[in-house]
């Protein structure tokens, strides 16, 4: 099954490859690998905002990495030409968590991410992984999480 088809079978649509909002580029390809800048937790209502352990709780969090996975997606598909069959597997995820200093849960949240990386792309999904937590992320954002990823 392709990724394509395997997003419309979950019932997932990639948005839009998000442009940068600052001075970077979306994404660098060198050799195989395509490294994806942090994508920023926003869905079709706009920016996912909030603090973990403030008024944010785990499965929120974890919502907001879900898209922050599809943007992910998104990038590598523009990294591709359009063409995500090119993608080979997930390499390494960094996800930040806009938490309180007593929030302890940065891993959960993340997974949101991973575990959406798994379900379109099966074994090809799994990767390694940092969760850490930031005392404050762009714009008010829940989650940033930046990939590298192997292509074709």
């Amino acid at each position: 099954m392709t990724i394509d088809a395997r997003l419309t079978e979950l019932g997932l649509t990639l948005p839009d490859a998000p442009a940068p909002a600052a001075n970077y580029v979306p994404f660098v390809q060198t050799g195989s690998l395509v490294f994806v800048s942090g994508q920023v937790s926003s869905g079709p209502g706009g920016l996912i905002l909030g603090k973990l352990g403030a008024d944010m709780d785990v499965a929120a969090g974890t919502i907001a990495a879900r898209h922050c996975a599809l943007s992910l997606l998104a990038q590598v598909r523009a990294a591709c030409g359009g063409d995500l069959s090119r993608l080979k597997r997930v390499v390494k995820l960094t996800g930040f968590v806009n938490s309180t200093p007593d929030f302890t849960d940065q891993p959960k949240v993340v997974n949101g991410a991973s575990d959406l990386l798994v379900e379109v792309l099966g074994e090809a999904g799994r990767h390694s992984r940092s969760a850490v937590s930031a005392a404050a992320l762009p714009l008010g954002v829940a989650v940033e999480i930046e990939g590298i990823f192997e292509v074709a």
